[in-house]
């Protein structure tokens, strides 16, 4: 039981909230991009059990039903209530063109077996061929691209989302500054959330700061490197900054990236990382320092280039 000269570290329940009007958002997330579906709703169950109350879906990932299932199971035996959830998804590339994003959103709605989405994101810049088919390639395997749609076309179509209540908020995901700031002319609604690859290798300054001055919540994926060379977990001054404050690199990582004032997603499939990453607490200053100064700078998704997430298998489930 903690005395009352014994402060609590509270970086891991830090809200930030959305310029909108709508409430707030959990800076620390929980991405659900995770091929198998068993692994899936495990994974979300175990999240919400460790406290994590931020969930990042899509359609793209194809296990909207998993994702979903896990919730409603939590929210039935009362471990936690909807309304404490902040849950996510986004609009795929193929569903660019306005008559389809309502149809969009409500087919993810179905798949998560929610009232409402309290966030809904485009999910790159880049519209493809519209239809059923999330993929679409000639016959030389290229990607079949819509240049009858605009930025400005979808957005206007998820601004009306908002005004039929079935969102809360909307955003954009793998935007640059000069697109955010695109969709923002003018009297459109601007984005609350911006979601992009965002670490100590990527971190994003001119968007972080576009962003801030602005009161729109910059989101980071990929905040510990996804796994993937090289490792961000391995960094030599990632690593002796959690030596010397006794936590783990990926705990750090986290760290940095909410003492920023960034909302940033973290997912894993095992319960004691699933744990671990949600044990977070403030780095000192100096620290912060020390990674702001690492001057590596590496992408590990190409998705700007191609609107195809990187880390998405291209075959079909």
């Amino acid at each position: 039981m903690f005395g009352p000269n014994v402060a609590v570290d509270v970086l891991r329940d830090t809200k930030i909230p959305l310029k909108d009007g709508s409430g707030s958002m959990p800076a620390l997330g929980f991405g659900t991009l995770i091929p198998d579906p068993v692994a899936t709703r495990q994974a979300v169950e175990a999240a919400i059990q460790v406290g994590f109350r931020q969930f990042d879906c899509s359609e793209r990932y194809r296990n909207e039903a998993m994702v979903g299932e896990a919730l409603r199971e939590t929210f039935a035996h009362h471990v936690v209530r909807r309304e404490d959830v902040f849950v996510a998804t986004k609009l795929w590339n193929n569903h660019h063109r306005p008559e389809y994003v309502k149809p969009a959103l409500e087919a993810s709605l179905a798949r998560l077996g929610l009232d409402y989405i309290d966030l809904y994101l485009i999910h790159t810049p880049f519209a493809f061929k519209p239809g059923d088919e999330q993929d679409p390639r000639d016959a030389s395997g290229k990607v079949i691209y819509d240049d009858g749609v605009t930025l400005a076309d979808t957005w206007m179509a998820m601004e009306d989302l908002v005004k039929d209540g079935r969102c809360r908020s909307i955003g954009v995901s793998d935007f640059d500054v000069e697109q955010v700031a695109e969709i923002s002319a003018g009297d459109r609604i601007p984005p609350a959330v911006v979601h992009v690859e965002a670490h100590p290798y990527l971190p994003q300054w001119e968007l972080w700061r576009f962003c801030k001055d602005r009161g729109i919540v910059m989101q980071a994926f990929a905040a510990l490197g996804h796994g993937m060379e090289p490792r961000l977990l391995d960094d030599p001054v990632i690593t002796a900054v959690a030596r010397r404050v006794h936590k783990t690199p990926a705990q750090v990582l986290l760290a940095w990236g909410l003492q920023r004032g960034t909302a940033l997603l973290t997912t894993s499939t095992t319960p004691s990382r699933i744990r671990e990453n949600f044990e977070v607490s403030t780095l000192p200053d100096d620290a912060i320092q020390e990674i702001n100064a690492i001057g590596k700078r590496y992408r590990f998704n190409a998705v700007i280039e191609t609107g195809i997430p990187g880390f998405i298998p291209r075959t079909k489930p």
